[in-house]
């Protein structure tokens, strides 16, 4: 083994140190009567250069967050993937996975039942948040961007237009729009709540004549049993159009809604409202009965969308 004289000693250390300085950048003293690099607008606190370089890299860092912040909300071209149903898909969830809106997903595929989802259907995924929009003649680019708080700049780069001309009768995506209310409430199938708990005895549609089991007839509504006195309830807000007794209905509320919506109540033993009464949802109209052309206690409830029959079981919650 070598034994380094007190000189030797020195010129080791100072290459140790030189080499440790090399690794790991210069060493920052203060001193004590050092000139301020830079002060804090509050405090009059001093930043060194290490702070500095510190504070410059987490500005850098700060920038590119933003600028990915920036890229992702930009409007973009839109593109689609495909999602196969599968047994127990819900729509919520596959909002959730793909990191989309509900809405965005119904109005693409133009679902019109949420419930009845069909297992093996090809979904498109769109690669941002919008809804389809069906062009109407006095549609313009400027009154759908005004109406949906749309960038038009955002609607003509997701849809390729090259001029402010839209068709009618085209559908053009509007990015970040929503669908309203009522739609979406009709689409997931909880736009009524149900005038009477009980269990459906007779379904909307064909069925044999209960009164002549040798003819077939079309069931306007669906009947939920009941026993004669149970409140019935409005299945939505609304005004009462009508009360009266008809010889098949029997006691009946005629209730006029939003959105084109009109709803039957009938067979009730009494009639608890008036004629221009508004009436809340869930709020006591009649009792069940079983007035008019009836085999027993029951509520025939019919609803009617800009005087259409629907099918009310797939509008209730």
């Amino acid at each position: 083994m070598m034994f380094l004289n007190e000189h030797g000693k020195n010129i080791f250390r100072l290459a140790a140190v030189f080499c440790l300085v090399s690794l790991i950048g210069p060493i920052y003293v203060k001193k004590p009567q050092e000139t301020p690099i830079l002060e804090h607008g509050i405090g009059g606190g001093i930043l060194n250069e290490i702070e500095l370089v510190a504070a410059s890299f987490e500005s850098d860092i700060l920038d590119m967050e933003s600028q990915d912040i920036l890229s992702v909300s930009k409007p973009r071209l839109l593109l689609f993937d495909s999602h196969i149903v599968k047994s127990g898909d819900y729509i919520g969830e596959l909002a959730k996975y793909y990191g989309l809106n509900q809405d965005t997903i119904i109005s693409i595929n133009k679902i019109t039942n949420t419930r009845l989802l069909q297992v093996g259907k090809a979904l498109r995924i769109p690669n941002q948040d919008g809804i389809l929009y069906t062009v109407k003649n006095e549609d313009t680019l400027s009154s759908l961007s005004e109406r949906y708080k749309t960038d038009m700049e955002a609607i003509k780069i997701s849809n390729e237009l090259f001029s402010d001309k839209i068709r009618v009768g085209s559908d053009l995506f509007i990015p970040g729009a929503k669908l309203d209310w009522v739609s979406l409430q009709e689409i997931n199938g909880d736009l009524f709540i149900w005038p009477v708990n009980g269990a459906i005895t007779s379904p909307y549609g064909y069925r044999t004549d209960p009164f002549n089991s040798g003819r077939r007839q079309f069931h306007t509504g669906i009947d939920i049993r009941g026993s004669t006195g149970t409140p019935i309830r409005a299945a939505m807000s609304g005004r009462v159009s009508q009360i009266g007794y008809d010889g098949v209905l029997g006691n009946y509320v005629m209730i006029s809604h939003h959105s084109g919506y009109r709803t039957v109540y009938a067979h009730m033993s009494v009639i608890r409202t008036r004629t221009g009464a508004y009436v809340a949802a869930g709020e006591r109209i009649g009792d069940v009965g079983s007035t008019g052309m009836s085999t027993g206690p029951h509520l025939h409830f019919t609803v009617y969308k800009n005087g259409v029959l629907v099918n009310p079981r797939s509008l209730m919650r």
